[in-house]
């Protein structure tokens, strides 16, 4: 996810209009900075929606110049460098503003820029005791990296990350939103996100994450528009950086304040009914990212409390129920019930930081997310992919909350209103979480008679079917096995809804990887159905 470039050229204060007003000249009625691309997915095509508005140039030396339709008259790419050392802060703004202009969308002037060293002259600019200067220095690099990697990384080794972090304590939110976007920007290159964890995370988190998302004050988000673009800017970077490696993983878990800011923006947003946000989603998607391999990556001693309560056991509770009730009995469910409160015990009502990724409380904020968003589907696969994360593998503690998830969300019924779509993004997410609810769920019976119809009606038939992706396929059929193997009800309803007639032609199909995949699924599927003896002659048939 890249932050969209920035093509405009900041607006001068009008105390530095009137102090160039006896040269006659400044750039009047530049651009304010314009809206931004529609998705954070894929911001490369972002230029035509940024309009450019320039009317005038200074050029230092108190002539007005004429805008032509390539740039500036009378200065090019080696001059606005020279410019960038002048001694007079009007030829730095002059040449920065250029340079910004200039490689807004030229690849072959991002390159030009770096042969001539305005990489390091741009960084010396950053903390400039001229805020005009300070303006024009980030809004130029913000161009300059857009999509190059190789500014990406001369603006690191020219200790970039350093004068960018001081940059964001000064109070001024033009220059902050600059500085986020670089952030944002640099994020995208995969080689530096370890290095932009360990170097930003912590005062981004102080001095943007905390004051912006509500948590630090009064408990309210209060944002002005320049505030809630720094923050969607600040968001989107942590959005790249917690898909990196586990090591960043671990420290954004760790960072003080960072989770419990995105906890509280995506809370605070649905209480007063904003869930369709962009910075909603970008917070969402990092909960997401950092609820990946949660059980294997948090610390052991959090993971023995959760898994305390099996390892006290010789073995697990399902194994000593099979032995002496059905699992479906009562008795059964009441044991389970007992030991999920005595672990409800052991977790806190009040979590902070990286325990909010584990806590029951975060089932409710993922279900209310896929209840009331509508318009915006990364958020709603966000959200349920969170909720794969975190009901997934065979730790007791993703157990207990897939059953809260079905007995006390009731969040069944959200889920299955989502898998009508056709996005196969949303469907991935969508049917990976109910196979895991398939396999913690007490009551096989119930959950089969509200899923199966629209799992099935999901699957291929035949040649001319639309067809969601194998791994969408494998999923749907493992949710039925998991449902099939304790319940004759669900392989009853598979067969009433015309899922075997689907599922021997998803066997017999193997003209592919993909396909073999989901047909051995299948045949597995039809193995465990065949056990029914009164399914025998609708086999046959």
């Amino acid at each position: 996810i890249r932050a969209p470039a920035m093509r405009t050229l900041q607006r001068f204060q009008s105390n530095n209009r009137s102090r160039l007003g006896a040269a006659g000249a400044y750039l009047g009625a530049a651009a304010e900075h314009s809206s931004r691309a529609p998705s954070v997915r894929s911001l490369a095509e972002a230029g035509h929606h940024l309009h450019d508005q320039r009317d005038g140039g200074y050029n230092g030396h108190g002539a007005l110049l004429t805008q032509q339709s390539g740039g500036f008259d009378d200065i090019d790419l080696p001059s606005a460098v020279k410019y960038l050392i002048a001694s007079d802060p009007n030829l730095q703004v002059l040449g920065a503003a250029y340079l910004q202009h200039k490689c807004y969308s030229d690849g072959n002037a991002k390159k030009q820029a770096r042969s001539l060293q305005a990489m390091p002259k741009l960084v010396k600019l950053f903390n400039s005791p001229n805020q005009e200067v300070q303006r024009h220095a980030t809004g130029a690099m913000r161009n300059l990296i857009y999509d190059n990697a190789e500014n990406k990384l001369a603006l690191v080794e020219e200790n970039g990350i350093y004068e960018l972090m001081r940059t964001l304590r000064e109070p001024d939110d033009e220059l902050r939103k600059n500085v986020t976007g670089i952030l944002w920007n640099l994020s995208s290159s995969d080689n530096l996100k370890d290095r932009l964890a360990r170097d930003t995370l912590e005062q981004l988190t102080d001095l943007v994450l905390v004051p912006l998302s509500g948590l630090g004050g009064s408990g309210v988000i209060q944002q002005n528009p320049s505030e809630a673009e720094i923050f969607y800017n600040s968001t989107g970077f942590l959005r790249n950086l917690s898909s990196a490696s586990q090591q960043t993983r671990q420290k954004m878990r760790e960072c003080h304040g960072l989770v419990d800011s995105m906890i509280h923006y995506v809370n605070s947003s649905l209480e007063v009914g904003k869930s369709e946000d962009k910075s909603v989603e970008n917070a969402v998607c990092v909960l997401r990212n950092l609820s990946y391999r949660l059980y294997d990556e948090m610390p052991p001693s959090a993971l023995q409390r959760l898994e305390g309560h099996r390892r006290n056991h010789s073995s697990t509770m399902t194994g000593e129920l099979v032995g002496c009730f059905s699992p479906q009995s009562k008795k059964a469910r009441e044991h389970y019930m007992s030991a999920d409160i005595v672990t409800f015990t052991e977790v806190s009502k009040d979590p902070k930081g990286m325990e909010w990724l584990w806590n029951p409380q975060i089932v409710g904020i993922y279900n209310r997310l896929l209840q009331r968003c509508e318009l915006n589907k990364h958020t709603t696969e966000a959200a349920s992919g969170a909720l794969q994360n975190i009901t997934a593998g065979d730790r007791r503690w993703a157990g207990v909350l897939s059953r809260l998830a079905l007995e006390q969300e009731r969040i069944l019924n959200p889920v299955l209103d989502r898998v009508r779509t056709a996005d196969h993004h949303q469907l991935r997410s969508l049917t990976g979480l109910i196979r895991n609810l398939s396999r913690h769920a007490r009551n096989k019976d119930e959950m089969s008679t509200k899923v199966v119809s629209h799992l099935v009606e999901k699957l291929p038939g035949g040649a001319g079917d639309k067809s969601p992706p194998a791994d969408v396929i494998v999923n749907i059929i493992a949710v039925l096995n998991n449902l099939v193997v304790e319940s004759p009800m669900a392989a009853r309803d598979i067969v009433y809804f015309d899922g075997l007639r689907k599922l021997f032609y998803i066997k017999k199909r193997r003209d592919s990887s993909d396909n073999e995949k989901s047909s051995r699924a299948a045949a597995s599927l039809l193995g465990n159905m065949w056990q029914y003896t009164k399914l025998h002659r609708d086999f046959k048939m």
